[in-house]
């Protein structure tokens, strides 16, 4: 199956912007192609916000998040990949979903199709 990531995303996205609170997402800053201001980087991860009003031209898409924004005055094109996002919440009560790693494909030496194997872990988490 595709990646659940991109879908859970925009849907967290779109709750927290109807809700009239702001979307912020977490980004490994160390992951391939991430394209953020480095300045903003602390321990390998970056706070993005991704509200409306605060961003221009921003795609949700399958594979990456892409939008325009300004940073110490300065308009930066950022570019994320969707693996790269490590959480979407809302700012002003951490409402939201942080992600794992997400199951391998029926080829890697990792899969479980029963989820039985010693290093199975639950892969839902509970949203509040």
């Amino acid at each position: 199956m595709t990646s659940s990531r991109p879908y859970l995303i925009r849907a967290l996205y779109q709750w927290i912007v109807d809700n009239g609170v702001t979307p912020y997402i977490l980004v490994d800053a160390a992951y391939p192609d991430v394209d953020v201001p480095v300045q903003f980087i602390q321990d390998n991860k970056i706070v993005l916000n991704i509200a409306p009003m605060a961003v221009q031209a921003l795609v949700l898409g399958e594979n990456n998040i892409t939008f325009n924004a300004r940073f110490s005055g300065k308009s930066t094109d950022i570019f994320v990949p969707t693996d790269a996002v490590l959480a979407i919440y809302a700012r002003e009560n951490g409402q939201g979903m942080m992600f794992t790693d997400e199951p391998q494909g029926p080829d890697s030496p990792d899969h479980d199709p029963d989820g039985s194997g010693p290093d199975h872990k639950p892969r839902l988490r509970v949203v509040k």
